[in-house]
């Protein structure tokens, strides 16, 4: 097991490299620079725009502004805001809480939702549950995040008023009881994590019924069915087989989660990571937009990591494997 966990982490060493490489130069390669979007103020001059690339070291070599932030990284130290001047932990600080929050209860919902969906697609294999759960599956993919936004916010919000369409709090929330304060703000969260998860939600049921309408073809489940079990007891034999590969699913879900973060915290006004990676791509505060980055990338390795080892715990085949 040791050599298994020994054989990942240095993978994911090489892994985070290449993504800083990749990143740095992916967003240098970017139009535009801190300096020039200064420079759509008239006042400025040129010798001020010169002043602020000298102050970031922005006219240094590409290569040379790679290392130096490297060397910083090391030391925890992503610098400071290109836009405000605060250092870009705390305000990743800030935002990360609420991001990290309404991402797990995405995560929570899909495997509620998405898991059972699956099994009972996959048990009526061609038949009309499975077709118009299919149907639906299938929009669900095809739906675009930021339209179903729109949508729900214009349907509840600005039709019905049933639920608030921006921020996380109400005004005067402040003012509410400590339980009149949560409840306030998790309607907030409910159009939101509900446009999280939408997606998730499709794919994860078609994965489940994939598996599940594999595992009924093998020959131990024909046996079962031979010996005259029920249909239910099945189910639950082939279920547990097949659902050991969700877990690998679920960490390879953490960046498409964190990316979807952009889209509707921006839409919904959420003050998350999300939000916070737009501002500071349209402003080209590299600083902030790296950090964001970085910790993206490092929550979607650990989330790789921890799905390695509850996979290599839950099937020793895949420690055996590793160490050959």
């Amino acid at each position: 097991m040791l050599r298994f966990f020994a054989r990942r982490i240095s993978g994911l060493i090489v892994t985070f490299a290449i993504i800083t490489v990749i990143s740095f130069g992916i967003i240098h390669l970017a139009p535009g620079s801190p300096a020039q979007m200064g420079a759509l103020n008239p006042q400025i001059s040129k010798a001020q725009i010169d002043k602020i690339n000298r102050l970031y070291g922005l006219d240094q070599p590409i290569f040379k502004q790679y290392i130096n932030w490297i060397k910083n990284l090391m030391h925890a130290d992503f610098g400071v805001s290109l836009v405000d001047g605060q250092p870009v932990w705390k305000k990743i600080l800030e935002r990360i809480p609420i991001t990290v929050t309404i991402n797990l209860i995405s995560m929570l919902l899909i495997l509620a939702v998405g898991i059972p969906i699956g099994i009972l697609m996959a048990a009526t294999e061609s038949k009309l549950p499975d077709k118009l759960l299919t149907f639906f599956v299938f929009i669900g993919y095809a739906t675009p995040g930021f339209w179903l936004a729109l949508l729900l916010m214009i349907f509840f919000g600005v039709n019905l008023h049933l639920l608030p369409i921006a921020g996380l709090h109400s005004i005067g929330a402040d003012k509410l009881s400590a339980l009149g304060y949560l409840a306030d703000e998790a309607k907030h969260l409910i159009l939101p994590i509900f446009v999280s998860a939408f997606g998730g939600l499709a794919g994860i049921s078609r994965y489940v019924r994939g598996e599940m309408i594999t595992e009924f073809s093998r020959g131990y489940i024909k046996y079962l069915d031979a010996r005259g079990m029920s249909k239910t007891s099945i189910i639950k034999h082939a279920a547990r087989n097949s659902l050991l590969p969700i877990i690998t699913i679920l960490g390879l879900s953490v960046p498409g989660l964190i990316g979807g973060s952009v889209i509707f915290e921006t839409i919904f006004a959420i003050p998350g990571m999300g939000q916070l990676f737009y501002q500071s791509a349209m402003a080209r505060d590299y600083p902030v937009i790296l950090g964001i980055l970085v910790i993206g990338a490092i929550l979607t390795l650990l989330g790789n990591l921890i799905a390695d080892l509850a996979y290599g715990l839950a099937d020793p085949r895949t420690r055996t494997e590793a160490a050959n």
